[in-house]
């Protein structure tokens, strides 16, 4: 298994990826014309294996987190740890916390592979990114498989970091606006009010967000206006939420296109509703979906 935090580079025309398949199967830096289109790993962060300090990194067998480290499926409860401190719970599952294994590359392709099975673990499973990289962009081909005895719920999502500069904005269409509740447990689902529509495009917000939106479109857009950049993050089906975490004290934001609601596995019908977006599958049973970050220049 790959342990080193090496970087692999990766690039096609005037786009560079670096993956550091060592630190959570993440991104270290995505790049276009020598313009950072994510935050970067850091050199220090690279040397001390950082997985909060990567560019992107892959949130599997679910995305957010599990409150009270604890959920109920088919009459059984399972328990997780957390994960994250000081965090009070598990966030993210284990994915990222996880040397990933280079199972295939090329100059502009790479394929990363985690299998995680252990004794007493509520999930068993086999996790793959395939990472392609074009004149355009990146593509992200995410795929996992339960190698366990028993149907369980699955989800899984890309957690981008991207820099937040004084005339960042974001554009995405959504139906629904998840609450935040002590902790950062997503809360119950609203129709989504004016004050939090990014459908027409806005600067990020001047407050606290921490907030998954339902219902996305699969399309959002971020622009850079005086770096003369801009980023398209496009999911397919599987992907309907789309998680915004902005602090106004922080460099940083990020814009998380996942599966499953945040929360959801915490909620009576988080199973069975489809808006809840998670995904029930049988021993041997495999799910995936793609998302694709596309180069785009803002207009002047």
């Amino acid at each position: 298994m790959t342990t080193s935090n090496d970087v692999l580079q990766l690039g096609a025309g005037e786009v560079s990826v670096g993956l550091v398949p060592g630190i959570g199967g993440s991104v270290g830096h995505f790049r276009h014309r020598g313009v950072n289109l994510m935050r970067p790993l850091s050199e220090a962060d690279r040397a001390a294996g950082n997985v909060l300090g990567v560019a992107m990194f892959p949130m599997t067998p679910y995305a957010n987190r599990i409150a009270n480290n604890a959920f109920t499926f088919d009459g059984r409860t399972y328990r997780v740890e957390a994960n994250n401190p000081p965090e009070k719970f598990n966030v993210h599952g284990t994915g990222w916390h996880r040397a990933w294994t280079v199972a295939d590359q090329s100059t502009d392709a790479a394929l990363l592979t985690l299998e995680v099975v252990e004794p007493g673990a509520a999930y068993a499973y086999r996790a793959s990114q395939r990472f392609t990289v074009h004149a355009g962009g990146m593509d992200v081909r995410m795929s996992i498989t339960n190698l366990g005895d028993v149907a369980m719920p699955f989800g899984f999502g890309q957690h981008p970091w991207f820099e937040r500069d004084a005339d960042t904005t974001l554009k995405f269409n959504a139906a629904t606006f998840y609450l935040e509740e002590p902790n950062g447990v997503s809360g119950d689902p609203i129709t989504l009010p004016p004050e939090l529509d990014f459908a027409t495009g806005r600067a990020l917000p001047d407050g606290w967000r921490n907030n998954d939106f339902g219902g996305w479109d699969g399309v959002a857009t971020i622009t850079w206006p005086s770096r003369k950049a801009g980023l398209a993050i496009r999911g397919d089906a599987a992907f309907g939420h789309l998680m915004v975490y902005a602090d106004p004290q922080r460099s940083f934001f990020c814009v998380e296109p996942q599966t499953n609601a945040s929360g959801a596995f915490d909620r009576p019908d988080g199973y069975t509703d489809p808006a809840q977006g998670v995904m029930v599958l049988r021993p041997g049973e495999s799910a995936s979906g793609s998302v694709q970050f596309e180069v785009i220049r803002p207009p002047v």
